[in-house]
């Protein structure tokens, strides 16, 4: 058995680290296409947050995604568009609120040893 906490969330990292290592597209690229890739499938919220933090290193913008967004709208049209934009503000969510919960357990913990010491 796995010794992480997020079994699934880190073999998807992983996934994703080997997929933009074993392309000859830039990460940024590929993760452009991966996004568009997203918005074409309809994908749930919690795809977009597995993607949000590695687009963001990959220098991908939030103008990029609305360009994203623009190109493939003819494409798949302005249903699948409008819930993408859904799905990405849920996604992002995710990530933010799982952020903030880390930061919260993380003074919780160091109010706890701080307690200890005294």
């Amino acid at each position: 058995m796995s010794e992480s906490d997020a079994p699934v969330r880190d073999t998807l990292a992983a996934m994703t680290a080997a997929s933009i290592e074993n392309s000859d597209l830039s990460a940024r690229e590929h993760m452009i296409a991966r996004i568009a890739a997203l918005i074409a499938v309809d994908a749930p919220a919690a795809s977009y947050a597995l993607n949000v933090e590695v687009a963001a290193d990959s220098g991908v913008t939030l103008d990029d995604v609305e360009d994203i967004l623009v190109a493939v709208a003819p494409i798949v049209g302005a249903p699948r568009v409008g819930s993408a934009v859904i799905n990405l503000a849920r996604g992002v969510g995710i990530v933010i609120e799982a952020a903030l919960e880390s930061e919260l357990e993380a003074e919780a913990e160091a109010e706890a040893e701080a307690e200890e010491a005294s």
